[in-house]
This record gives structure tokens, C-alpha cells and sequence, in this order.
């Protein structure tokens, strides 16, 4: 145990940086991932036929895929067809595109769980279909959606690991580099662990004070995409 404490406090400030870096792309992806994952929930609900095929099918193939797959299309793919970005760019693109199919699920079933009351009633006081989906759905659906929405950000910080593969500085980029360096990969990533440990519980308390604040009565959500 004092291997991985003294790793842990010789790379503080490494670890530091790092995890300033992870909780970046994580919150940069899950903004992506919303405001992308809105819009295919939208239309897998309230848009046309090829609407609904098209997000369907953005939703099945991100979510079919590994998403260290897609981070190698975009950051290796893409400049065979005359498109080259950085590593952050590629890890902010993976990591939105990404979630976002996970985002449309949740914010779909909150969407369909308000039930098709609340349209006749916002027709029936002269509101037009969107009218009502922004001012009198959309408000409701999104608090309803927090329960099971908000393991999307815990699961998505978890997930940043793998951007270290296209040399993003993150967490665990510097968990490698203290390991190549003291030859002690175990102690290293153990130390690491603990950094994610502390970030997640953090983010978790975070999520939990954030659901009971939207929390709306007589609304449950249930079901979740995995735990901490």
C-alpha cells in the first residue's frame, strides 16, 4: 500500500493536470453529447419517417461500436480523406459523438414518458407542436430524465481513459508516464484509481443533490446504463 501513496504524492501535481484534463473532456463531450443527443431524440420522436430512420440509426451504430473504434476513425481515418485534426479536437469529437447516442435514449424515454396529454392540452390552448414541445414537454421531460441520464457522466469520465491511446495528456497518460518512469506500473495505476475514485464520488455527489433538486412528484425513472 505505501507503493502506490508514495507514487500518488511524488506525481501529485502530474496527477493533477491530468485529472484536470479528464474532467475537460468529460464535460466538453457530455455539452456535445446533449445537444447532439436532444436533437436525435427529437426526431426519433417527433420528426419524419427519414428522421427517425436516420437517428435510429446514428444511435445504433455508436452505440454498437467500441468507442475506441471511433476514436481511431476520426483521429487515424480521417486524414486519408483530407481531414486532419488534433488529438484534444478527436477526443471532444469521440467522446460527443459518442455519448450523444446514449443521451438520446435516456432523453427519449423521459420525452415519451410525459405522455401525449400534454400535446392535446397545448393544442388545445392554441399553441402550435412545437410551441408546446418547447414550453410545455421539453421542461418537463429534462428534469425527468436527470435519474437515469446522470450515470452518463460518470461513465463518460471512465471512458476519457482511452483518449491516452492518441496521446491526450489525461489522467491516464500520466499514470503511463509515472509507470515508465519508477518501473512500477502497479503501484502507478493503482494511485490513479484512487484519482478516479475521488473524481467519480465527487461527480457522483454532484449528480445526486442535482436529481433531488429537479426531482418532480410522482415522476420515477427507472433503469440505468451501469453504475459506478
Amino acid at each position: 500500500m505505501s507503493d502506490w501513496l508514495n507514487l500518488l504524492i511524488r506525481f501529485f501535481d502530474d496527477f493533477l493536470v491530468g485529472a484536470g484534463v479528464t474532467l475537460e473532456l468529460t464535460a466538453v463531450g457530455l455539452a456535445m453529447g446533449f445537444l447532439l443527443g436532444l436533437g436525435l431524440a427529437l426526431a426519433k420522436v417527433y420528426g419524419s419517417k427519414p428522421l427517425r430512420w436516420i437517428s435510429t440509426g446514428y444511435i445504433e451504430l455508436f452505440r454498437g461500436t467500441p468507442l475506441l473504434v471511433q476514436l481511431f476513425l476520426i483521429y487515424y481515418g480521417l486524414p486519408s480523406l483530407g481531414i486532419t485534426l488534433s488529438q484534444t479536437l478527436s477526443a471532444y469529437l469521440a467522446l460527443g459523438l459518442n455519448s450523444a447516442a446514449y443521451q438520446a435514449e435516456y432523453l427519449r424515454g423521459a420525452i415519451l414518458a410525459i405522455g401525449n396529454t400534454q400535446m392535446t392540452a397545448g393544442r388545445a390552448i392554441g399553441l402550435s407542436r412545437w410551441q408546446t414541445i418547447l414550453h410545455i414537454i421539453l421542461p418537463q421531460a429534462l428534469r425527468l430524465a436527470i435519474p437515469s441520464w446522470s450515470n452518463e457522466p460518470i461513465l463518460l469520465l471512465k471512458s476519457t481513459a482511452v483518449v491516452f491511446l492518441i496521446a491526450v495528456q489525461d489522467l491516464m497518460a500520466k499514470a503511463k508516464r509515472a509507470a515508465t518512469t519508477t518501473y512500477n506500473p502497479i503501484g502507478s495505476y493503482l494511485a490513479v484509481a484512487v484519482v478516479y475514485l475521488v473524481m467519480v464520488f465527487a461527480l457522483n455527489a454532484l449528480l445526486k443533490w442535482l436529481e433531488r433538486k429537479a426531482r418532480i412528484p410522482g415522476f420515477e425513472m427507472e433503469g440505468k446504463k451501469g453504475s459506478i
